[in-house]
């Protein structure tokens, strides 16, 4: 992939990670706020993630620094009609694990025996906004580190919708969180850092105190039937990336409209949303949706 090449319509590759974790016998996932000066879901919350560096892209570099071979990768993240050729699957790996660290400070590796370089270091430059660019080259050329690619696995394929000027085409992978870490936000991009579990999460979506960005809230809607992370594991060492979602959007006086794929109006051109047919179509948390509603700056899920 080349990045110099993308003009603002073509979608940007970019990687996100969904955090899991038991907490108290449930299901929790760590969300992110985004800052309100964003220029891309400002003031929503959304799990960790950010668009495909050039450096990510290196395959060559990286198979000798993360711990599956590339047969191995390929497997897990190119067999399935995804639509992502091998060095893709790499840099779209290696960005979700440079990425969760810029913005939730948490690594997806692990130090071998050697003189790696110290993660504290790593931490406080975190910390001071003063991480270089290449950091994540740095750590591992400094011996003792791998990265964890095996902790990610497949959810889903999300491509922003058409008439947005930009776009991203984004990977989201599901990874356990480690027992030894903890997550905390990097207070530029992102402000505020929560675990919860999906269903409180949608219930404040609901109520406009945790606005949740339209992958997230379909992401979170998804998990409901899932008691704890450790019934996600066959789901996460089977699932593929599925069909590509690129939901469609519908201008409106009284708000904007998302059209899911799955939604049966998807390719019609009669969609013409009232105020008073969103009221009426509006579901609780729980309850399958179709569309989403932009309502005083929420996203809230529909019935056709």
């Amino acid at each position: 992939m080349t990045l110099s090449t993308l003009t603002p319509s073509v979608p940007i590759p970019a990687s996100t990670v969904i955090l899991v974790r038991d907490q108290g016998g449930h299901l929790q996932v760590y969300l992110l706020k985004r800052s309100s000066r964003s220029d891309f879901m400002p003031g929503n919350y959304v799990f960790p993630g950010g668009t495909v560096a050039p450096d990510d892209t290196d395959a060559d570099f990286w198979k000798a620094y993360v711990d599956m071979d590339p047969g191995q990768v390929a497997s897990r993240f190119t067999q399935d009609g995804g639509g992502l050729a091998l060095e893709d699957a790499m840099a779209h790996g290696i960005a979700a694990i440079r990425e969760t660290f810029e913005e939730a400070s948490l690594l997806l590796g692990r130090r071998n025996a050697g003189t790696g370089r110290d993660m504290a270091v790593l931490r406080q430059q975190h910390a001071l906004g003063a991480l270089p660019g290449t950091w994540l080259k740095e750590l591992v050329l400094s011996g003792g580190w791998i990265l964890t690619l095996s902790a990610l696995a497949c959810w889903s394929h999300w491509i922003t919708p058409r008439a947005r000027s930009r776009r991203y085409d984004t990977r989201f992978f599901m990874a356990c969180m480690p027992g030894e870490q903890a997550c905390r936000p990097d207070n530029r991009e992102t402000t505020h850092g929560i675990w919860v579990s999906p269903e409180s999460a949608l219930s404040g979506n609901q109520r406009g105190t945790l606005p949740l960005s339209p992958p997230a809230l379909t992401t979170l809607h998804e998990l409901l039937p899932y008691a704890g992370a450790s019934a996600l594991e066959k789901e996460m060492r089977t699932r593929p990336w599925g069909q590509a979602r690129v939901p469609r959007l519908i201008p409106s006086a009284d708000g904007a409209v998302l059209l899911l794929p799955w939604d049966p109006d998807y390719r019609s051109q009669e969609v013409r949303p009232k105020v008073e047919s969103l009221e009426r179509n509006r579901v609780s948390v729980g309850q399958p949706f179709s569309r989403l509603w932009y309502n005083k700056r929420v996203w809230l899920p529909l019935t056709p």
